[in-house]
């Protein structure tokens, strides 16, 4: 295998070395505008968010079982009139339910 040689002069080292300093403290400042953006914009939609689910106005409804519309899917005449834990909300709604008390226990066992 052939070995590469670097020819550089005084001259194409400093300017080399500038470049690379260049790019490193203006890509740094650029990344951390970036991220500080970002950071932003998602403590602004958090906020939004926040502020819609305190409004009644908007979601005058804060439990899925107190929703009219849900209540009327489950009655005799509805269209899951199996109940929520019928075969067709199992299959639309994909609930499913695995007992892991079992699992927790164990687990809060090794942590002591």
């Amino acid at each position: 295998m052939k070995k590469m040689r670097w020819d550089l002069s005084r001259r194409s080292f400093m300017k080399a070395s500038g470049l690379i300093c260049g790019y490193a403290l203006f890509g740094v400042n650029t990344a951390k505008e970036g991220v500080a953006k970002v950071l932003d914009m998602i403590r602004i939609r958090q906020d939004s968010v926040y502020e819609a689910d305190a409004d009644p106005a908007v979601y005058p409804y804060r439990k899925s079982q107190d929703n009219p519309m849900v209540k009327a899917l489950y009655t005799d005449d509805g269209f899951l009139k199996e109940g929520p834990g019928g075969h067709l909300s199992h299959e639309l709604l994909h609930t499913r339910y695995r007992d892991r008390s079992g699992d927790i226990a164990s687990i809060r066992g090794l942590r002591r």
